[in-house]
C-alpha cells in the first residue's frame, strides 16, 4: 500500500488490487555491473513532400499549403551491459492508431521487447496525420508508409552506431508553457490561459558527450502543447518543442542532436496559443519563433552547465498495460466491467528515471508521478507508446471543460495511475 499527496488532490490511499493489469516483467537481460554507457543518435527529415491533411484539429479540412520549418524524428538507442534501451521523438502529433503496427515492426526487426521502446512525439498540431487505414487522403497514407521505412532505418542506424558516451543531467525552468483551463465568471472552464492554474515549468536537459568531451546529444523534457498554432495555419511546423530543439541544434553546431519530449501538458498550452500564422509584419517576430527560441535558450543553458561524469550505468525498463476504471458508467455491473486501457512504459538509465504515457496526463498528474519518483530526476513523456486521450485529476472533474467533457477515464484513474507508476519506478531503483 502506497499514500502520495500534491496540491488539491489532498492524501489518496490506495489499495493496489483496485487495479488489475497487465504487465511485462521488467526487461531480463540484466546489465552487468558498471558496464559501460553506450549510445547512438541518428536524425531525419520527416517533412512530408506532397500537401497532407493535417492533425490536431477535427474542424481543419483543407490540405496543408506549405512548410514554415521541417519536421524531424530524433532516436537515441542506448545500450549497457546487454540491455537496450531506444528514445523516438518526432515531430508528429502522435502514433495513435499506428502505434502497434509501428511497434511491432521495430520490435520484430531488431529484437527489442516493448519496455524497450519509447515511441514518442511532441504532439505538433501542423504536421500530417499518420494514418496507414486505406480510407486516409492518399497522401497522407503515403506519408505513413514512407515514415515507417524511414524510422526502421534510423533506429537500425542507432543501434548501429552505439559507441562509449558520458552522461549528465540538469534542470532549468521556463516560462512558455501556461495552464489553459481558465475560469468565467459564472463558473465554466474554457480553454484560454490561466496564469495562476498549476504548471510544472521545470526543463530537465540531459547532455551525452564522447569520452573525449564532445558533445552529441542534448535530450530535453518540457511540459506544453505544441499547439501555439491554430486550426486556421496550414503551413507545416514543428511548433514550439520543435522549434526550441532546431535552435539548440543551430546554437551548438552540426555535431549535436537535439531530441524534444512533450511533459505532462494535458492542460498546458503555449503563452501564445491557436494563432493563425506566423506574423511578420513590420519586423513583429512570429510568437512560435519566439517561444521556441525562449524555450531552446533555457535548454542551451542548462546544457553548458552540465558536467557529464557517468561512462557506466544499468538499464532498465518495464512496460504496463493498465486496466483502467472508464467514464460514463451508471449499473453497478457495467462500471464492475467497464475498463480502459493505459500503456505505461518506464525505464531507468543508472538514477535517471523516464516515464512514458500512451495518453494526455494533465500536469498535476505528471509532477506527482515526478514528486513521488525515487530518482533525483524522471524524464515525464507523454504521447508516448500509444493514445488513450486526455487522464484528468479527480479533483477537476465538477469543474468540467474540454479535458473533462472529451476524457473516457473514471475520475478514480488518474489516482491508480500514479500510484501504480511509483510502484514500477521504485521496482527498478
Amino acid at each position: 500500500m502506497m499514500s502520495w499527496s500534491h496540491s488539491r488532490f489532498g492524501h489518496i490511499i490506495l489499495v493496489v488490487s483496485l487495479c488489475s493489469l497487465v504487465m511485462a516483467a521488467p526487461t531480463a537481460r540484466p546489465a552487468e555491473d558498471h558496464a559501460p554507457l553506450r549510445a547512438g543518435i541518428v536524425k531525419i527529415d520527416i517533412t512530408p513532400d506532397k500537401p497532407v491533411k493535417m492533425s490536431g484539429y477535427a474542424g481543419r479540412k483543407e490540405l496543408s499549403t506549405g512548410i514554415h520549418d521541417r519536421l524531424y524524428a530524433r532516436v537515441v538507442a542506448f545500450e549497457s551491459g546487454g540491455q537496450r534501451l531506444v528514445l523516438v521523438s518526432s515531430d508528429l502529433i502522435g502514433f495513435y492508431q499506428t502505434y502497434e503496427p509501428i511497434r511491432d515492426a521495430i520490435c520484430a526487426q531488431f529484437g527489442l521487447q516493448p519496455a524497450e521502446l519509447f515511441l514518442s512525439s511532441t504532439h505538433t498540431h501542423s504536421g500530417p496525420t499518420p494514418t496507414l487505414e486505406e480510407d486516409g487522403h492518399p497522401h497522407n497514407v503515403e506519408y505513413t508508409r514512407s515514415l515507417k521505412t524511414k524510422l526502421l532505418e534510423a533506429i537500425g542506424q542507432a543501434l548501429e552506431r552505439t559507441g562509449p558516451v558520458q552522461m549528465g543531467i540538469g534542470r532549468g525552468y521556463s516560462p512558455v508553457g501556461s495552464n489553459r483551463r481558465e475560469k468565467q465568471p459564472d463558473g465554466s472552464v474554457k480553454l484560454g490561459r490561466n496564469p495562476y492554474g498549476p504548471t510544472d515549468k521545470e526543463v530537465l536537459v540531459i547532455k551525452l558527450a564522447k569520452p573525449n568531451g564532445a558533445p552529441i546529444a542534448a535530450l530535453f523534457d518540457y511540459a506544453t502543447h505544441a499547439t501555439s498554432l491554430g486550426p486556421k495555419n496550414l503551413q507545416i511546423s514543428s511548433d514550439v518543442l520543435g522549434i526550441a530543439a532546431q535552435f539548440v541544434e543551430k546554437i551548438q553546431g552540426p555535431d549535436l542532436t537535439a531530441p524534444a519530449f512533450a511533459g505532462a501538458s494535458g492542460d498546458i498550452d503555449p503563452w501564445f496559443r491557436v494563432l493563425p500564422g506566423f506574423e511578420v509584419e513590420k519586423g513583429w517576430i512570429p510568437e512560435t519563433e519566439l517561444l521556441g527560441i525562449l524555450l531552446g535558450e533555457e535548454v542551451v543553458h542548462v546544457f553548458r552547465g552540465i558536467q557529464p561524469t557517468a561512462s557506466s550505468a544499468e538499464i532498465q525498463a518495464s512496460f504496463a498495460t493498465l486496466e483502467l476504471p472508464a467514464k460514463n458508467t451508471s449499473e453497478p455491473a457495467d462500471k464492475a466491467a467497464a475498463k480502459k486501457q493505459l500503456n505505461v512504459t518506464v525505464a531507468r538509465i543508472g538514477d535517471v528515471g523516464f516515464v512514458g504515457v500512451g495518453c494526455e496526463l494533465l500536469t498535476e498528474i505528471g509532477m506527482a508521478i515526478k514528486n513521488g519518483s525515487p530518482f533525483p530526476h524522471t524524464f515525464l513523456i507523454t504521447h508516448c507508446n500509444g493514445r488513450a486521450g486526455y487522464l484528468p485529476p479527480a479533483h477537476l472533474y465538477p469543474e468540467g471543460g474540454y479535458e473533462i467533457s472529451s476524457t473516457g477515464f473514471a475520475p478514480e484513474a488518474a489516482d491508480i495511475v500514479v500510484q501504480r507508476t511509483l510502484q514500477i519506478l521504485q521496482a527498478l531503483k
